[in-house]
């Protein structure tokens, strides 16, 4: 029997390789989204700091990803949202959070100040000040560690729908070898968590 051919998963295979190896070598869309909203918003001294999975690389463990998190408070969105909706950005949807990078075709998500991550509800742990959890990373600035660390696992814990971001803490422990220490300084809130991801990261022979 002849092995089956679909044209349109092929093309689609294809192109998802051309973007994953864009990503990797630091010039996809996705990075070229990321430095121009980060420019934008330090132009408009707006306080920013990106999150999700550009920020996971900047802290040790690369993955690839199709969108752009950005950390901001609300009066910040609103503020780029009335200079640059309809030049090079537009609503993903009437009244949501999130835009279009319509030059790079990127989803750009924003992390509001004071939201609460995964399930929305009220918790020990918020989306932080961006001007306190931000730090300069080069050509954007970041979620310090601290704070997406307790991001990503508030997140994990109470949203069944996130469980990669208990996976990414996880990864993020063995990959970039996340002391134990670590755990003081979190929240109590989500500090048994982490302890309980680091004890597993120690396992020898496993492949993050």
């Amino acid at each position: 029997m002849e092995p089956r051919s679909d044209e349109a998963l092929a093309e689609r295979f294809e192109a998802a390789l051309e973007r994953i190896g864009a990503y990797f070598m630091g010039s996809s869309p996705v990075q070229d989204a990321a430095t121009q909203i980060a420019r934008l918003l330090s132009e408009m001294k707006i306080d920013y700091a990106i999150a999700g999975a550009l920020c996971l690389a900047a802290h040790g463990l690369v993955r690839a990803t199709e969108d752009v998190d950005v950390l901001i408070a609300r009066d910040g969105l609103e503020r780029f949202k009335q200079a640059w909706l309809g030049r090079g950005y537009v609503n993903v949807r009437p009244g949501g959070k999130a835009v279009r990078d319509t030059e790079n075709n990127v989803k750009v998500d924003f992390l509001i100040e004071g939201d609460y991550p995964g399930d929305g509800k009220p918790k020990p742990v918020r989306f932080p000040s961006p001007a306190q959890a931000g730090i300069d990373a080069g050509r954007m600035r970041i979620v310090d560690l601290k704070h997406f660390v307790e991001m990503k696992l508030a997140s994990g814990m109470t949203a069944p729908h996130r469980l990669q971001d208990l996976a990414d803490v996880l990864q993020l422990i063995a990959v970039a070898k996340l002391p134990r220490e670590l755990a003081e300084t979190l929240d109590p809130y989500v500090r048994a968590k982490y302890e309980e991801l680091w004890q597993t990261a120690q396992r020898p022979d496993e492949d993050y």
